[in-house]
C-alpha cells in the first residue's frame, strides 16, 4: 500500500513538475518555431509549431547580416561584466561591514539597503539622463555602466551569507594580523563563490536584458546592447520581420542560457545558503 502510495504521489509531482516546465518553455519553444518561418506561414490562420516551409537558413542570415551581431554581443558582454565587477567590488565591502563590525549605524544601514530595493531604476532615470547629457556621456560604456555599480541587492545578499560565517574565523584572522581588507580577499572572498555565483546569475541576466535604460542613453548602434539591437529588425514600411526577429532573439538569449546551465550547480547552492533560507 505504501509503495503504491509513493508511486502515485511521485508520478503526481513528475506531472505537476513537467507541465510547469512545459508553461516556463512555451515562449522559448514559440521563439525556435518562428525563428524557422517564412512571413507567410507566421501570419496564416492556421496555428502550426512545425513550420511548413522551413526557412531557418534564410532568418538566421538576415539575423547575423542585418545588424552587426557580434557588436550587440560584444557590448552585452563588455557592459554586464563592468557591472558585475563593481557591483561586487562594493557589494561584498558593505555586507562585510554591516555583517561582522560594530558601529551605530549599522541599523540605520540596514534600513536604507531595504530602502533601496523598493525605488526602481525608472524613479532616477530623468536626473541621471540630464547629468549625463551634461557630462557629454551619452552612447558610452560610462552611461550604460554608472548607474547600476551599486547593487543594494547585492549587499543585502551577500550580508545574509557573511552573517552565516563563523565569528571565530573572522578573530583568528585578526590575530593572526590581518587588515579588514586582507581579512575580506583572504578569507571571506574565497568562502563567497556560491554568493557570488548566485548573484552573477541576477546581474547579468538582468542587464543583459535590459531594454529601459540603454533606449535612453543610447542612440548609436556602436554602443547598442543585444535587447536594443532587436529594435533594428522593425520597420514601419515593410513590416516587422518576425522570422529573423525570433532568429536573432534565439542567438541572444543563447548565452544567458549557457551560462546558466553551466553554473546551475553553484546557483542553487548560493541561493540555498543566502537569505532565502529563513
Amino acid at each position: 500500500m505504501s509503495a503504491q502510495t509513493f508511486t502515485l504521489g511521485r508520478a503526481i509531482r513528475l506531472f505537476l513538475l513537467s507541465f510547469g516546465a512545459l508553461i516556463f518553455l512555451a515562449p522559448y519553444i514559440f521563439m525556435i518555431s518562428t525563428a524557422g518561418k517564412a512571413q507567410s506561414d507566421i501570419f496564416s490562420s492556421s496555428l502550426s509549431l512545425i513550420p511548413q516551409h522551413w526557412s531557418y537558413i534564410a532568418n538566421f542570415t538576415k539575423a547575423l547580416t542585418r545588424v552587426s551581431m557580434t557588436t550587440l554581443l560584444w557590448n552585452g558582454v563588455v557592459v554586464c561584466a563592468l557591472i558585475f565587477v563593481f557591483q561586487v567590488m562594493i557589494a561584498i565591502p558593505c555586507a562585510y561591514a554591516m555583517a561582522k563590525l560594530k558601529f551605530r549605524a549599522a541599523r540605520l544601514m540596514m534600513v536604507l539597503v531595504m530602502l533601496g530595493l523598493l525605488v526602481p531604476i525608472h524613479a532616477t532615470a530623468l536626473p541621471l539622463y540630464v547629468a549625463f547629457d551634461r557630462m557629454a556621456v551619452l552612447n558610452s560604456y560610462f552611461a550604460l555602466v554608472a548607474p547600476f555599480t551599486i547593487s543594494v541587492f547585492g549587499i543585502f545578499l551577500f550580508l545574509q551569507f557573511f552573517r552565516a560565517i563563523p565569528d571565530d574565523l573572522i578573530h583568528a584572522a585578526r590575530l593572526d594580523g590581518m587588515s579588514e581588507l586582507g581579512i575580506i580577499g583572504r578569507v571571506i572572498v574565497p568562502n563567497a563563490w556560491p554568493a557570488i555565483t548566485a548573484f552573477a546569475i541576477f546581474s547579468v541576466v538582468a542587464h543583459w536584458n535590459d531594454l529601459y535604460w540603454p533606449l535612453i542613453v543610447i542612440s548609436n548602434q556602436t554602443y547598442a546592447t543585444p535587447p536594443l539591437g532587436l529594435l533594428y529588425f522593425r520597420a514601419a514600411e515593410a513590416g516587422d520581420d518576425y522570422g529573423a526577429l525570433m532568429a536573432a532573439t534565439l542567438i541572444i538569449t543563447f548565452p544567458l542560457v549557457a551560462a546558466f546551465l553551466l553554473a546551475q550547480k553553484r546557483f542553487v547552492e548560493g541561493i540555498t545558503m543566502t537569505g532565502l533560507k529563513g
